[in-house]
């Protein structure tokens, strides 16, 4: 009985590593596609939020800004970033396991 138990858990751990190389492609190009999503998302909400600044916002390189609405304009951009990019994965990862029975991160 033992051995029954090691064998289906060496299969099983198999399963996961094959699930996880698998995975790599579609995690790649939603992790592109996130990246792209949330870039056209934040200049969206920056143009609302600050709407007398120019179409681009501030970058740590430019003088005109004071420190303050770059660092706004900085966590608004990650904030979107981080939540765009999980929602895409998450949502890679569960058609990734309707089409193979497997969930890629375990």
């Amino acid at each position: 009985m033992g051995d029954k138990k090691s064998s289906g858990g060496r299969a099983e751990v198999k399963g996961k590593k094959s699930a996880k190389i698998l995975y790599r492609p579609v995690g790649l190009a939603s992790s592109i596609v996130g990246g792209i999503v949330a870039g056209q998302v934040f200049k969206q909400i920056y143009k609302r939020v600050a709407p007398g600044h120019p179409d681009d916002p501030p970058t740590p390189l430019q003088s005109e800004y004071r420190l303050r609405e770059l660092v706004l304009a900085s966590l608004l951009q990650g904030a979107i970033f981080s939540v765009t990019k999980a929602l895409i994965d998450r949502g890679g990862a569960r058609v990734f396991q309707k089409w193979t029975g497997e969930w890629p991160g375990d």
